[in-house]
């Protein structure tokens, strides 16, 4: 298939666009330009994707077999895509979010669960009720957390950041909500797999690992993977509302239980997570962490010292 990546160049899109070139597809990366491809000789169109007229100019000479919308957050970020391609496309791959659906007292999230029409990723699904409106052939994905190698959220490297430093780990609450991770390439794996996949067509996929985690046990998990001992850790719980942080964030997960059931991809797409959370967590600390020197330079804990203090 000749393909079109949405961005490419961070992050999903990298994983996604490598394993895309391994599995024999020709790729087109749309971006920016401020990075380079992350396969040598794969073609790049340079726009802003938030500049209609311009992605219509660079795009609307191309034809694509299929789209990958990666960083995508508004219908009006896809709906210049749907005006140009729709019809001409077998698959539009939509990279959404589990951030959409509800807090419930019933979980996993399914993917027919009610969605928050105050969520911050509210853009999401109306993206993909636009989708649906416009018969598009499209699947979307909704990851939970993502985690590994080239992370741009402070997510594991939070965790890393406080254990490789002999820090106390301040951690809201009881420690005991249920989260759960899934690694990057595992995610950009099911993305693959959904290609072809006639029966991925129209459908909703959450995307994760597929174990739950605390979020204490995230921490000693985090500390195997730095090869400490996790019981060495000293976990501090503290009560949130106690504090006012302003728009900091004192910790990067919501203070919920927030993990979803993913059957229906691992059933559809005939996809299995390749990494559990410990294997994955060590990915990222050696190929990523490490070796981009994480454990030197200095690092803000004020909030934390704010935290501990009153602790």
């Amino acid at each position: 298939m000749r393909i079109l990546v949405m961005g490419g160049t961070r992050f999903i899109g990298v994983y996604l666009t490598q394993l895309l070139v391994e599995q024999g597809h020709e790729v087109v990366l749309f971006n920016r330009g401020n990075r380079p491809a992350p396969v040598e000789g794969v073609a790049q169109i340079h726009g802003d994707r938030q500049d209609a007229d311009d992605l219509k100019q660079k795009l609307g000479d191309e034809r694509f077999d299929a789209i990958f919308d990666n960083n995508g957050r508004e219908q009006r970020d896809t709906q210049p895509l749907i005006d140009l391609f729709n019809g001409k496309l077998q698959h539009f791959v939509y990279v959404s979010s589990a951030g959409v659906y509800q807090k419930s007292d019933q979980m996993p999230h399914l993917e027919g669960d009610t969605v928050d029409p105050n969520s911050r990723h509210k853009g999401k699904f109306e993206t993909e009720a636009f989708l649906f409106a416009q018969s598009v052939p499209f699947t979307s994905v909704r990851p939970v957390y993502i985690y590994g190698p080239q992370n741009y959220n402070p997510l594991e490297a939070w965790f890393f950041d406080r254990i490789v430093r002999d820090r106390p780990i301040p951690i809201p609450g009881n420690g005991q909500h249920l989260t759960q991770l899934g690694h990057v390439y595992d995610l950009a794996m099911a993305m693959t797999q959904i290609l072809g996949n006639q029966q991925a067509v129209g459908k909703i996929y959450n995307i994760s690992g597929d174990r739950y985690v605390t979020f204490d046990g995230l921490a000693r998990a985090c500390a195997i993977a730095a090869g400490k001992d996790p019981e060495q850790l000293q976990i501090v719980h503290y009560n949130p509302k106690d504090f006012d942080f302003g728009k900091k964030k004192a910790f990067p997960m919501r203070l919920q239980h927030f993990f979803a059931d993913i059957h229906h991809a691992q059933a559809d797409l005939n996809w299995h997570p390749k990494y559990d959370l410990i294997a994955g967590l060590k990915d990222s600390f050696q190929t990523d962490y490490l070796a981009n020197e994480g454990d030197r330079p200095p690092v803000d804990f004020s909030l934390d010292d704010q935290i501990l203090k009153s602790a």
